[in-house]
């Protein structure tokens, strides 16, 4: 077995943005960057991915958030500071920054960042969501707001928008 991990290559890079019309039909997709400040970090995305929505005029469709990275996540929650501190250390208890992991040992793996807990972190919480999108807006309970795990900053992090739907 390998210490390197596999790296996944396109023929054809992403494009930044890309659109496709067909009808009423709409696609469009696009990255965005968002600089985190902390090793561990939620940030609010809602109010950006509503104001992206309501740029295509929708009807009915959908929106996906995808993570293009393994140590960053993306996933529902409510944003207030008190859980914020909890959903941390929740993240914290449940994979210990200080355990041993293989991927942090230089026999088994050429990882330098020592980031094991991160990976596994972002597998509790999930790389990508699917959104409903109804009369032009984003469908989402009273509570419910997008939100971003850094688990591995303070970084750069590309996340891929794709929205389509009827206009």
């Amino acid at each position: 077995m390998s210490k390197s991990s596999t790296v996944t290559v396109r023929e054809t890079p992403v494009q930044k943005v890309a659109s496709a019309t067909a009808g009423g039909l709409v696609i469009h997709g696009e990255n965005f960057v968002i600089d985190t400040d902390d090793r561990i970090e939620l940030v609010d995305l809602t109010d950006r991915v509503m104001t992206y929505v309501r740029q295509f005029n929708i009807k009915e469709g959908m929106i996906t958030l995808w993570s293009m990275h393994t140590t960053c996540a993306v996933f529902i929650n409510e944003f207030q500071r008190a859980l914020l501190v909890d959903i941390k250390k929740f993240l914290e208890e449940m994979v210990a920054r200080d355990r041993y992991y293989m991927h942090n040992d230089p026999d088994h793996s050429d990882c330098d960042r020592m980031n094991a807990d991160s990976h596994l972190r972002a597998m509790l919480l999930g790389h990508s969501l699917t959104l409903q999108i109804s009369g032009g807006e984003v469908v989402l309970g009273q509570w419910q707001r997008i939100l971003m795990a850094e688990l591995d900053g303070p970084r750069a992090r590309t996340l891929r928008a794709q929205v389509w739907g009827i206009s």
